[in-house]
């Protein structure tokens, strides 16, 4: 009678088999660390651009004396152009182009509305 599966392999046919790492040769370990720096290259932000605060372009400054119904109504009549504008270029494209541009008119559209709310639900000053 024959075993589904075969006997594992002993202790001494198994290379360094105290180590963790499947690389056992110097080409497999160095392909190994050179995949891992690309790796961290890539998906591990450095330090310095973590620990940087942000700091806005001053070019363009919202007056901090403003209240905040000011504010939402020119966020709103703001976001009421941009939808417009998406939905005219929209009107120039076609296929999937198209789609993306109304898509994005949706998403625009959809924060006029937020913000729309906010100014219904702001206590005008006295």
């Amino acid at each position: 009678m024959k075993k589904p599966t075969p006997n594992p392999p002993e202790a001494d046919a198994i290379p360094d088999a105290n180590s963790t790492s499947p690389y056992v040769s110097i080409e497999t370990r160095k392909l190994h660390e050179a995949a891992d720096r690309a790796l961290d290259f890539y998906l591990k932000p450095s330090a310095a651009i973590m620990s940087a605060p942000y700091i806005p372009n001053q070019m363009f400054l919202v007056n901090p004396k403003a209240d905040t119904e000011s504010l939402l109504a020119n966020a709103s009549e703001s976001l009421a152009s941009a939808t417009v504008m998406l939905g005219d270029f929209a009107a120039l494209l076609g296929g999937t182009h198209r789609k993306t541009l109304l898509g994005i008119a949706q998403v625009v559209m959809l924060g006029e509305l937020a913000v729309n709310k906010a100014l219904d639900n702001v206590d005008p000053n006295a």
